[in-house]
């Protein structure tokens, strides 16, 4: 069967929906394809944070001795499972090029602005009738058990507030008054970000890709591409397992797959999966009614309608999607310590998914010149929710060839 669309786009998680909606809306006859069932990925299991207080990139000044102390610690933040792959190897030589403060610093607003388009697009998504999606502006606060935690966060609050997000020391007392769970925590200290934001990430994802099936947009789930057919410098020809696709242009949006789709047009972007994990639960007595940084542990804990989500983790394994159970157990170590009042809860789903990195830290949000009719919006890393709508608003700026609202000269695909 052959289907012809003005827009397809390749991808079902909130990169991918959010363009969805944004091209809908601007009278584009879109389809959208996805492989799995939508949300499926990194779009469901994480912790579902809009955090301009993230606008330090991943590629960060420091990050490269960290990482050389915990990437052969299979229980550290920053696991590099040990294997020669020569991808592997080109990435992290890129990534260590741009861990530095002087370029942090440049892309860093980037970063801050397109978070805070995304937060005024929530704002304005979450007043859609019958879209109920859990959003709340309570900020986010990151919790030290220890002054060595501390001692490692506080650059790093130094550098968002260089980046002009606000950033503001609190002491225990603070912290309590904040979030009263943590009043049988031996907290420290910590940093109270009160731009930040939280909501469902399924709840949303879903719930704004069935609005947009009722403004005409069409959504196809278990839809896996296999071939692309191009000519004249464009592609002409989609082929799935549900039939061809001729469509006007191609939005390729699916996360940590979209380098293995661009290979076949001869485009070599280099992003590496980075597996997360993440454990929901049961909303247990003296839960937290914010969401926390849990510093210690390097993990969030994160309240989401009648369940709590327990996630982090960084581990380059490739395209594997074992679960490795010493990381499981630093989450369940880190909620124990962090908050020991926790009542009793019911594990609804230990979750792994696979997060698409590039080695500066920064998205792909941009027009393919060869073929000139792909979009790529790929490479959000940890922070696909909180740049989602954003994207979704540029990449509908693209497609009908408007300015976009943010300079895109950071997230080009041809920069690498």
């Amino acid at each position: 069967m052959n289907h012809d669309t003005d827009v397809l786009i390749i991808g079902g998680g909130v990169i991918g929906v959010c363009s969805a909606y944004y091209l809908t809306k601007q009278g584009c006859k879109v389809t959208l394809i996805e492989k799995g069932e939508i949300c499926s990925g990194c779009s469901w299991g994480n912790m579902g944070l809009i955090v301009p207080s993230h606008s330090m990139p991943l590629a960060a000044p420091g990050v490269v001795g960290k990482a050389l102390k915990w990437m052969l610690n299979p229980e550290s933040p920053f696991y590099i499972k040990p294997r020669l792959d020569w991808n592997l190897i080109a990435w992290l030589w890129r990534f260590r090029r741009a861990a530095n403060e002087r370029r942090a610093l440049s892309v860093g607003p980037f970063i801050r602005d397109l978070t805070r388009l995304s937060l005024e697009l929530y704002d304005e998504l979450d007043a859609i009738d019958g879209l109920e999606f859990d959003y709340g502006r309570r900020g986010v606060l990151l919790a030290c058990l220890s002054r060595q935690a501390m001692d490692e966060f506080r650059p790093e609050a130094d550098f968002l507030r260089k980046v002009g997000v606000e950033a503001r020391e609190v002491n225990p007392q603070q912290m309590r008054e904040l979030e009263p769970a943590l009043d049988s925590s031996p907290i420290f200290g910590g940093i109270h970000y009160p731009e930040d934001a939280s909501l469902t990430p399924a709840r949303f994802v879903e719930g704004l890709s069935a609005h947009v099936q009722t403004m005409g947009a069409t959504i196809c789930p278990l839809t896996e591409v296999f071939d692309i057919d191009t000519s004249g410098g464009r592609i002409t020809s989609i082929k799935t397992t549900r039939g061809e696709y001729k469509p006007d242009q191609v939005v390729l949006a699916a996360g940590s797959w979209t380098p293995i789709l661009l290979k076949r047009l001869g485009i070599n972007l280099p992003i590496q999966p980075a597996k997360g994990y993440s454990v929901t639960t049961t909303r247990p007595p003296g839960a937290p009614s914010m969401p926390l940084l849990l510093a210690d542990a390097h993990m969030a804990a994160s309240p989401m309608g009648d369940t709590m989500r327990f996630g982090g983790q960084l581990e380059l394994a490739g395209m594997d999607f074992s679960i490795n159970d010493r990381r499981v157990n630093v989450i369940f170590r880190g909620m124990k310590a962090f908050l020991p009042q926790l009542g009793d809860y019911e594990i609804l789903r230990i979750w792994r998914g696979l997060r698409p990195c590039t080695p500066d830290g920064l998205p792909v949000i941009a027009r393919s010149k060869a073929p000139n009719n792909l979009v790529v919006a790929a490479g959000h890393a940890m922070i696909g929710v909180s740049m989602g709508p954003g994207t979704g608003r540029l990449v509908a700026q693209i497609v009908a060839g408007e300015k976009p609202l943010l300079d895109l000269e950071y997230v080009a695909l041809e920069r690498f």
